[in-house]
């Protein structure tokens, strides 16, 4: 699941080289009410500390103290450090339990904030899914401001 992870994060930060800055922070929705869905900007502030989120649930599972760095606002030069970093915490996390049992994978139980209760595997799952719909989201706002 992790390389699923960076195959995502890898197609996220490749697009972001495509980005200048003045894209990368330009509002392109003033009408949501979502305020992590204004910009680029926000929607990676927002992808990278989701990410540490999911890799805190699954540390909270392993009885590990999180260790992740204050939420700031992602600058257009850091971005793409940013989501390496926060892969790179998560690749932390599950360090020495790449080997286990799918009957462990399935015991463990992560009740996040938005309601559901996920196991491992559905945790990386929603994780994976979570870059790729963001990025996608990136991608229609770019077709926008073209």
């Amino acid at each position: 699941m992790m390389d699923e992870y960076e195959r995502a994060a890898s197609e996220l930060k490749l697009l972001l080289g495509l980005i200048s800055e003045a894209d990368f922070t330009r509002i392109v929705d003033t009408e949501t009410k979502d305020e992590d869905c204004r910009s680029i900007q926000t929607i990676i502030t927002h992808a990278v500390r989701a990410g540490y989120g999911y890799a805190d649930y699954i540390r909270e599972s392993f009885s590990m103290v999180s260790t992740r760095p204050e939420s700031v606002t992602v600058a257009h030069g850091e971005a793409v450090e940013k989501i390496e970093a926060m892969l790179a915490y998560t690749v932390q996390t599950l360090e020495g339990k790449w080997e286990m049992k799918d009957e462990e994978i399935e015991s463990m139980a992560m009740k996040v904030r938005w309601g559901p209760t996920y196991d491992l595997e559905q945790l990386l799952e929603h994780a994976i899914v979570h870059i790729l719909r963001h990025r996608r989201q990136v991608e229609r706002f770019l077709l926008k401001m073209a």
